[in-house]
């Protein structure tokens, strides 16, 4: 979803609600997705905000939130559940997955891609009209009920052959793509965020959308808005702006020292050093 300067706008100022600003129209197709039972996939860039995204629409709709942050050790049986052994019996633990599904609420499986395979293929009969859950280790089916929702995200920046999804399981979802915010939205999110002066948001933003323009140039991953607001509460605090941004936005971008240096060369320029 490509955000327009017409159609950005701020999400509710309920103080109940985490802080999120919408980009575009994703708020009511999230809506749309949950009341039509149609489970959603989130793609975008590390730290663009597709988890906060997820954590309030939760909060807006009421529903409990189960999250799973993927990884390339977890099961089927990590989310389904397991038997354990415990005070001298067997019982039955379920998962978050499971958990879920018996008690309604959004199951969100953070960076899916990077789990292993067989997990995946324990999420097809909940995108599909059937939309159950078979355990085999208990013989049970799951129904799932009508505020049950299943969200996956993941970044493609990060896909090769071995961690991408099935064409035959993306197309299980309704999609939406995330990109970093244009720059006034950016610069409200890391305001809201942080509280920190309006010359020091847009001082930031700047910042971020220079070094965004060395994605090329020997960096694998370019300054994110999580990045920036990290930068912003350090400077908020009280800690050096030049340092701050060196920490927050330079050392986690490479581990490389030369092109360290040259991040904080433009560092420097931005801050006008």
């Amino acid at each position: 979803m490509t955000p327009s300067s017409s159609t950005l706008h701020l999400a509710d100022s309920d103080a109940s609600l985490p802080f999120y600003a919408a980009q575009a129209e994703e708020i009511a197709l999230f809506e749309q997705a949950w009341r039509n039972q149609l489970p959603l996939l989130i793609k975008g860039p590390t730290g663009c905000g597709k988890t906060r995204f997820v954590s309030y629409m939760a909060s807006r709709l009421g529903l409990p939130l189960f999250t799973v942050a993927c990884h390339d050790d977890l099961s089927a049986a990590d989310l389904v559940g397991r038997h354990l052994i415990g005070d001298g019996t067997t019982y039955w633990q379920d998962g978050p997955l499971t958990r879920a599904v018996r008690e309604g609420g959004i199951c969100y499986l953070d960076e899916v891609t990077e789990a292993r395979k067989d997990t995946t293929v324990v999420l097809h009969p909940l995108t599909d009209d059937r939309r159950i859950l078979p355990i085999e280790r208990t013989g049970e089916t799951l129904q799932a009920p009508s505020d049950f929702m299943l969200v996956v995200s993941y970044n493609p920046g990060y896909q090769n052959l071995l961690k991408s999804m099935k064409p035959s399981t993306r197309q299980r979802f309704v999609s939406l793509r995330f990109g970093f915010p244009e720059p006034v939205r950016e610069r409200e999110i890391v305001i809201g965020e942080t509280g920190i002066d309006i010359r020091l948001a847009e001082r930031l933003v700047a910042l971020a959308g220079a070094l965004r323009t060395l994605k090329e140039h020997d960096l694998e991953e370019v300054a994110s808005t999580r990045l920036l607001i990290y930068a912003a509460r350090l400077i908020q605090s009280g800690f050096d702006p030049l340092e701050a941004c060196r920490a927050a936005l330079v050392e986690p971008l490479t581990d490389d020292e030369e092109t360290a240096a040259a991040l904080m060369e433009v560092v420097q320029v931005n801050f006008g050093y």
